[in-house]
């Protein structure tokens, strides 16, 4: 009892852990840092993922009426030059919008601050990437997170029980494929679908990392369950698959994922600017 208490805490923890690691390094993100500017120091929030139909504000918090600050974008890979956009200062905050793209359309933006002294950009290094989105509904989101943790808490145990010398192998590789399958060839598909338009980007329609990592996992499950019952010692392929399915697992989230080509797009070429609290296009 307490054997199996321990190697349950310990599959959990790995879940748990593999999970933020692969949430935190993943390309959607957001960016955060500060900044020394002006005598002050300046921390920013920027997201690089925005749903729904709307345009997607940026804010950032300088306190400090004396600094124009200007929201320059483009399109994504476009390589042409920055859109302009002044952005508004009222109670310690600069605003303006990204204008709202296609599903899977991308921008890249940074903010310019200059107060007739000093000017830099926000990020210092890189603009920021931001992928647009359709709205998902919630439930779906909820069932597809569900589903792949205890999937993939499945996966975490069977690992220990095939090192271990446990006897619940078969138990526990029926539900890590699953749950594996509910989440990532039922639930994350519709979520792909609401988001981008698209049921499946993966191979052989794309290269969505996401969508091909979990192919990958799935199918090492189906093989170690095959092992089970056709190999003689099936522990090492078992512990392999728990292996595959962490080492993708641990891949960030939306690699490689659906994105726009705006070279087959005609791009609406329209400069939103801020004036007088409206958006004028």
């Amino acid at each position: 009892m307490v054997r199996s208490i321990i190697y349950w805490g310990a599959a959990i923890l790995i879940t748990i852990g593999s999970g933020i690691y692969q949430r935190r390094t993943g390309p959607t993100y957001p960016i955060e840092g500060k900044i020394n500017f002006g005598g002050r120091e300046i921390s920013y929030h920027f997201e690089r993922s925005h749903a729904g139909p709307t345009d997607c504000p940026i804010n950032l918090t300088t306190n400090d009426s004396a600094i124009n600050a200007t929201l320059e974008w483009r399109y994504y890979k476009s390589e042409g030059d920055y859109n302009e956009v002044p952005m508004k200062y009222s109670n310690g905050i600069v605003s303006a919008v990204l204008p709202h793209q296609p599903q899977a359309g991308k921008l890249e933006y940074r903010i310019y601050l200059s107060n007739g002294v000093e000017s830099a950009y926000i990020p210092e290094n890189m603009p920021v990437i931001i992928r647009f989105r359709g709205d998902v509904p919630v439930v779906i989101v909820v069932a597809h997170i569900i589903a792949m943790f205890i999937g993939m808490l499945f996966s975490n145990r069977a690992g220990l029980e095939a090192i271990t010398g446990g006897q619940n192998l078969l138990k526990y590789v029926k539900w890590t494929i699953i749950f594996l399958a509910l989440g990532g060839l039922i639930f994350g598909p519709i979520m792909q679908w609401y988001a981008f338009g698209e049921f499946w980007t993966g191979w052989p329609f794309g290269h969505d990392l996401t969508d091909n990592k979990t192919a990958v996992a799935i199918l090492a499950w189906l093989f170690a369950l095959f092992a089970l019952k056709k190999f003689k010692y099936p522990r090492r392929v078992i512990f392999a698959a728990a292996l595959i399915t962490l080492i993708v697992y641990l891949i960030p989230h939306s690699i490689l994922g659906s994105e726009l080509d705006y070279s087959k797009k005609k791009i609406d070429k329209t400069v939103y600017l801020m004036e007088n609290e409206k958006i004028i296009k």
